[in-house]
């Protein structure tokens, strides 16, 4: 199976199955040097991993990582950093009613039909679970940016019917509530929505914001290679993303060219910004200097208990009910993977631009 990597320079290569014995990654080309530990990957791994809530699948993983290699005495060598988290709480005997039919809303159809099988074990290689190796990779990209000056703030700007209003916008509140709202009346209406979901044994999208801060002007090129597109691969790649958006996103089909455009000015220390960011943080497929403002939208968790309407591997039609532990809402355990793969391309981005002027690399072998 291809199409396991991401990323040029810094690589991260996913494996595992949701009912294998582990989920890992492999990350190169991390530079020698960063102070990394357990404990650095542990504090992402815990904002995505289950039974936090009532609104997150019950299945109770502790999700701890072990670092295998690339990583003496505390920091990184600038070898292969492998790291895995094995299962603890499998229970495949939840799925094996569904080996004989196709979920709708699953990848067991397509699956079937590309390799001649399906992991009907929580899907295997199409579970979220897969998602655990991009969030230990993406806390390296995370922690080496953060020590360059570049910031993310990442949470659920909606869930279902229900906005996050920009006037009630609270970061600290962000960790405080288990649907990583920055928002705290947005957050209790959307937890009585879920309530609702559930009572009915349904499930709700959401979009997840992401906000990145202190990046350099240049990141990206301007064909194939552009910031804002590598951006949108590594967020459609994500299960469950169904729309993606930077800056003033789909609104820009209906502005107009002087409400849309950012007229540049000059600051009080001379340089050159945008007065605003209707583009959010990127032209010509390069970054600008501004904020770094993405959202990706996600479908509604496609295993529900209601009844749905399928066909089985005989070719009748039948009726069915998931049964099993899965998320009424994808969206706030998916808002670190947001921001970890985020992280994994810009990191390579600047990894990338090293190489984009010659003054720059005759400076540096100076």
């Amino acid at each position: 199976m291809a199409g396991s990597s991401f990323g040029n320079i810094f690589k991260i290569t996913t494996w595992g199955e949701s009912h294998g014995k582990g989920i890992g990654v492999v990350v190169d080309g991390c530079p020698a040097g960063l102070p990394l530990c357990e404990e650095d990957i542990q504090a992402f791994l815990n904002r995505r991993k289950p039974g936090q809530s009532k609104f997150t699948t019950p299945r109770q993983e502790g999700d701890q990582v072990e670092i295998l290699s690339g990583v003496f005495e505390g920091k990184t060598t600038g070898t292969p950093i492998s790291m895995v988290v094995f299962n603890q709480d499998q229970k495949s005997r939840d799925y094996s009613e569904i080996a004989s039919y196709y979920r709708p809303g699953h990848a067991d159809y397509t699956f079937d039909a590309k390799y001649g099988f399906q992991d009907y074990r929580g899907g295997g290689r199409s579970s979220g679970r897969e998602t655990i190796g991009r969030v230990a990779g993406g806390a390296i990209a995370v922690k080496l940016l953060n020590s360059m000056g570049i910031d993310f703030l990442t949470y659920s700007k909606s869930i279902g019917p229900v906005t996050c209003s920009p006037d009630k916008f609270n970061a600290d509140f962000i960790l405080q509530n288990p649907l990583y709202m920055p928002d705290e009346e947005a957050a209790e209406r959307a937890q009585d929505y879920l309530e609702e979901c559930l009572a009915t044994k349904n499930s709700s999208g959401g979009v997840v914001e992401c906000i990145v801060t202190g990046l350099p002007v240049g990141l990206g090129d301007p064909v194939f290679e552009k910031l804002n597109a590598n951006l949108a691969k590594a967020i459609f790649s994500i299960g469950a993303v169904k729309g993606f958006e930077i800056g003033d996103g789909f609104d820009v089909a209906t502005a107009t060219g002087l409400s849309n455009n950012d007229p540049f000015c000059i600051t009080a220390d001379g340089s050159i910004s945008k007065e605003t960011n209707h583009s959010g943080g990127t032209l010509g497929g390069m970054s600008d200097g501004s904020p770094l403002i993405l959202r990706a939208a996600f479908k509604p968790t496609p295993s529900i208990a209601a009844l749905q309407k399928t066909v089985n591997k005989s070719n009748e039609e039948i009726d069915i009910s998931i049964k099993g532990r899965h998320d009424p809402i994808i969206v706030p355990r998916a808002v670190v993977v947001i921001e970890t793969m985020t992280a994994v391309t810009i990191l390579d981005a600047l990894l990338m631009n090293m190489g984009a002027r010659l003054d720059k690399i005759q400076e540096f072998y100076k």
